[in-house]
Parts: structure tokens; C-alpha cells; sequence
């Protein structure tokens, strides 16, 4: 796959030679080289350092499993040349849609080792988004998992290879019995040749050589809603410093031991999960989202990441909050930090911090030393000293003074410069300098000498109230602290004369009801918030929906109070 100059993607419209991968600039990788971030490493090969100095420390933790960097090694060697065997060539794309399992960590290092190029779509994903996604990355091989509950992937495998004609493998991991077809990784590992573990690492070795640290290492997804998403092209060398620098940025170490319970195969599973337990000869835990599994492991644990859900089920399961007593960084994501979650997880041994994250590249995070109203209040600061961070006015590119709202707009050592084959929306989401704007709304916070940033709302996720504007992210903030409320999100509701008004789903704490629109109502009025900022309807909920990327999906709930209203409305 052809990359191309900064300068070259923005190519006149009609010449047929459309640019794949934006490169970065030639100075900037200068720089990022000079500073030592960027290595003349592939990923792999990164990987092979750490397993040579850490052998016998834990690479993989899971309820039913443990294998050391060694053991990780040499398995991902004999999958890798199995891969090899059986066709596929470096820099061939592979679809994968796996779960939270060994054999997912095993098939990710295999394919990285063979010099293919994970697309990593989710499970969850069906024909709608994976025939498009599939269109774009042209895919040689599909790897699933045959018995995913949710949908059959067998049969979604065989439709997208209908529509796909790139598509020459189906590859499946957790079963003895592949369908007709497809071959087991399972296989590939126990027949792979040659069995001498020296000669296996020497043919992986032959194949990464020819690799360079600079070229196309995985594709993510972009976590868009309103469309399907669009591929991220991650290099190497930026994707392993990706790692490596958040690793440094939440105090792990070789004696760390991170948990996943999310889903692995997206950017926030690999970045800030494998890959950096990984860079510094930590201990990667993964498991699904069930208190018997997070029991299993819990006492290993030193490091995990925490959304609403699972902080949910940690204090509601009786006895797991107690089983975490290794853990020393618990890292918040998704939406305002609630004083009952510090309360109930902060210890003087134990730090909450917040991260906020996109696939496209840039990382903030609140260091574990920073005072409580920067690690409870903001969402961080870049984990990069070479970070580029400017909070410009929407649409603009004039930037905006601390305190003061405005998009996040980032460059950077391992933000990237352009989506895969889509110059038109490089257009819209690059600025003429190269920076990703990201349709975050933040505040500059500035302290000690370093750059804060208060996440406060999405671009377009505002309600237009008759021409005011209510920030929903505000809204929420301060519904939460209501005694009932766990969560809350606020979307726009239609309204006739006024063009929307404020709707909010409530999700209320365990054993609680959610209150009414007259208590809530009441209760912004004592704290002073200006009457047109009230939400006009309640709509309690026992969960609220999220996106692919585990973001709370604004869209389907404005779908859904639109279909509401639609319902009520007289005949």
C-alpha cells in the first residue's frame, strides 16, 4: 500500500491516483526519531525485546490461563509461520471480530509476526458495517470466533465473502470443529513447521526485517455514529511509543499488572491495554465483563480501567471491591467522575485518574501525583511531551484562551495525518497545518506549568433551546450529583415552538428510583442553574446505550425520545 506525503492528500479532485496512507511529514519524523520516541522497531519485533528480557515474568492473565512472555513468544512464532504456510503475505489485511480470550492475544501477535495487517472490527459488528469496512480494507482473510453468542458469525463470514471478493481465507479461533472451509489457528500452532522453536523465531525474524517501522502496522476504526466507520491507519513505530508513553503515563512497570475488561480488539484495548502492559514487561489480565471472571484474577490486579458499568458491578457484587486490594491505579473513562465512585474506590494506596482517548491518536491523562481537583475534575494532559494540543473555536482555526470552550485539535508522534483512502473527509477533519480536529469540546486548565483539559461536550452535542445554547455534558455534570442519580445524559428533544428542549436519561443508583422532572427541576434551581438549562422530560432507563467504542450513543437516544413523542402525539 502506497503512503504518501502530508503535501500529496490534498491531491485535485478527479485524478484517479487517490492517496491511501498519509504519511507524516519528513521533519516531524525527524524530530520524533531525535526525541527517541519513534525506534527503527516493528511492533513485533518490540514485542520480541520485551520477551527476551522479561522470559519467565507473566505476559497473559485470564480466568482459566497464564503464559509467560516466553511461552507467548514461541506460540505467536508457530502461528505466524503457520499464517505464512498457508499463503497469506506480509502486509495483507485480516479481518478479525474475536472476543476477550488467550487465543485473541495469541492471533494478534500471530498476525503481527507474519506481517499482516489486523483490521480490528468487533464482534458485534454485523453485515451493515462489515461489508463496508471489508470494501475498503480489502481483506484477504476473516478471522472469527464461531461461537460468539450474539449473532452467528459463521454465517456473516459467508456473506461478506459473497460481497468481498478479496476475500480468500476464514480463519476461526475457540473451536476443535471449524466449519467447512476455514482453518483453525488451533491447527496452524500444533502443525506448524518447523518444530524448533530457534529455527521458527529465525523465520519470524527474516520476515519483520523486510518490514519497515514506518509502514502500515493495523487499521482501527474510527469511532463515528452517523456513518460507517472509517479505517485508521496505525504505524509501528507510533503505535508502539502510542503504548509506551501511557504506560509511563500511569506508573506501570514490569511488576504492573493491567486488567482489561472492555473489548481488546479496539484502540483503547491494544494502546492502553496489551501494548502497554506489553512495553514495559507488565502483566496483561483480560476477561469479560462478569464479576466470576474479574474475581479470578482481581488479586493480581494493580492497574485497570473503569466505566460506569463495571464500577457498577464491582460495588454491587458483594466481595469483589474488597478481592481488588493490589490495585494502585484505576483509571475512569467515560463521562463525569461521580463523588460516590471516589469515594468508594479511592484509598490512600489506591489513585482514581481519568484518560481521555481517541483512535485517531492523542491520549490525556491525569497523573497519579496530580492534586484531586486536577485527577477528579479535568481528563488530563497529554502523555507525550511532543503532543500538540490547541483549543481552537469550532469550525475555525483561531485559537481560543484558557478557560475558555473550544475543539481540541491535535498533531503529534503518534496521532495520525489522515483516514485510509478518504481524502474528502482529510479535508473536513484535518486543519491546513495538519491538525486532527477531534468535535471534542474542552477547557484549558492550566496548572503547574502543564496544560489540563475539562472535556465538556461534543460539537454537535448541543441543545438549542429558542436560540440558547445548553451544553449537555454541563447538565450532566450536575444531574449526577443528585443523591439518586448514577448516570444521566441529556440529548435534544423536538419541540415545536422552541426547536428542541432538553430530554435526560436517567440511570438511578442501585436501589434507588429515579426522580421526577419536578425534584430534578427543583433541585438545578437550588444549585442556581439558569431555568433554560433545565431538562423538560425525564426518562428513566436501566442502562444507557453505547457506540462500538463504548462512548454513550447520543444518536440512538435521540431516536428514541423522537420515537416517543411521535407515539404520544394525538391521532
Amino acid at each position: 500500500m502506497k503512503t504518501t506525503s502530508e503535501s500529496a492528500s490534498t491531491s485535485e479532485p478527479g485524478i484517479p491516483d487517490v492517496p491511501d496512507i498519509v504519511a507524516y511529514p519528513e521533519e516531524a519524523v525527524r524530530r520524533y526519531r531525535a526525541a527517541g520516541f519513534w525506534s527503527d522497531r516493528t511492533v513485533a519485533q518490540e514485542f520480541r525485546a520485551v520477551a527476551d528480557k522479561y522470559p519467565d515474568h507473566a505476559a497473559v492473565l485470564t480466568p482459566d490461563a497464564r503464559l509467560t512472555y516466553a511461552e507467548l513468544d514461541r506460540r505467536t512464532d508457530r502461528i505466524a509461520i503457520g499464517l505464512r504456510d498457508l499463503g497469506l503475505r506480509p502486509g495483507d489485511p485480516v479481518l478479525l471480530q474475536v472476543t476477550n480470550n488467550l487465543w485473541t492475544v495469541l492471533a494478534w501477535y500471530g498476525l503481527l509476526k507474519a506481517g499482516l495487517v489486523p483490521v480490528a472490527t468487533l464482534a458485534q459488528h454485523r453485515r451493515h458495517e462489515i461489508v463496508e469496512i471489508a470494501r475498503q480494507a480489502e481483506p484477504v482473510a476473516h478471522l472469527i470466533e464461531p461461537g460468539f453468542r450474539s449473532h452467528d458469525l459463521v454465517a456473516l463470514a459467508a456473506e461478506v465473502a459473497r460481497e468481498q471478493p478479496s476475500l480468500r481465507w476464514l480463519l476461526t479461533i475457540g473451536t476443535a470443529s471449524p466449519p467447512p472451509g476455514a482453518v483453525a489457528l488451533e491447527t496452524l500452532e500444533a502443525v506448524g513447521r518447523p518444530d524448533d522453536p530457534a529455527v521458527a523465531r529465525a523465520v519470524v525474524e527474516e520476515i519483520q526485517k523486510a518490514i519497515p517501522a514506518d509502514s502500515l502496522a493495523v487499521f482501527q476504526l474510527s469511532g463515528g455514529t452517523t456513518s460507517i466507520p472509517k479505517l485508521i491507519p496505525r504505524l509501528h513505530a507510533e503505535y508502539w511509543y502510542n503504548s509506551r508513553a501511557y504506560a509511563e503515563a500511569i506508573d506501570m512497570d514490569s511488576t504492573s499488572c493491567f486488567a482489561h475488561l472492555l473489548p481488546l480488539v479496539h484502540n483503547a484495548g491494544i494502546v492502553c491495554g496489551l501494548h502497554s502492559a506489553h512495553s514495559v514487561g507488565g502483566c496483561f489480565a483480560l476477561a469479560s465483563p462478569e464479576p466470576d471472571q474479574l474475581k479470578s484474577i482481581a488479586g493480581h490486579i494493580t492497574h485497570t480501567m473503569m466505566s460506569p458499568p463495571l464500577t457498577s458491578m464491582v460495588t454491587k457484587e458483594p466481595g469483589l471491591l474488597e478481592s481488588l486490594d493490589a490495585l494502585r491505579v484505576f483509571i475512569w473513562v467515560l463521562g463525569p467522575l461521580p463523588a460516590d465512585i471516589v469515594a468508594a474506590f479511592e484509598t490512600p494506596s489506591r489513585r482514581i485518574i481519568q484518560m481521555f482517548g481517541m483512535t485517531e491518536g492523542l491520549c490525556l491523562v491525569t497523573p497519579t501525583a496530580s492534586p484531586p481537583e486536577i485527577r477528579h475534575h479535568t481528563v488530563g494532559t497529554p502523555i507525550s511531551p511532543l503532543d500538540e494540543v490547541r483549543v481552537y473555536a469550532p469550525g475555525t482555526e483561531d485559537s481560543v484562551p484558557p478557560g475558555t470552550q473550544g475543539e481540541l485539535c491535535t498533531r503529534g508522534p503518534y496521532t495520525v495525518r489522515g483516514y485510509f483512502r478518504a481524502p474528502e473527509r482529510n479535508a473536513e477533519a484535518f486543519t491546513s497545518d495538519g491538525f486532527y480536529r477531534s468535535g471534542d469540546i474542552v477547557v484549558e486548565v492550566p496548572e503547574n506549568g502543564l496544560s489540563f483539559y475539562r472535556f465538556e461536550d461534543r460539537i454537535k452535542d448541543l441543545i438549542n433551546r429558542g436560540g440558547e445554547k445548553v451544553n449537555a455534558a454541563e447538565i450532566e455534570n450536575l444531574l449526577v450529583r443528585h443523591p439518586a442519580v448514577e448516570r444521566a445524559a441529556v440529548v435534544a428533544m423536538p419541540d415545536e415552538r422552541l426547536g428542541e428542549r432538553c430530554c435526560a436519561f436517567i440511570v438511578p443508583k442501585f436501589g434507588a428510583q429515579a426522580p421526577q422532572l419536578g425534584e430534578v427541576q427543583r433541585f438545578l434551581d437550588e444549585i442556581g442553574v439558569a431555568k433554560f438549562k433545565w431538562p423538560e422530560r425525564i426518562e428513566a432507563c436501566e442502562e444507557l446505550p453505547l457506540t462500538n467504542v463504548s462512548k454513550i450513543d447520543k444518536r440512538a437516544l435521540r431516536v428514541r425520545i423522537t420515537d416517543i413523542l411521535a407515539a404520544e402525539r394525538p391521532r
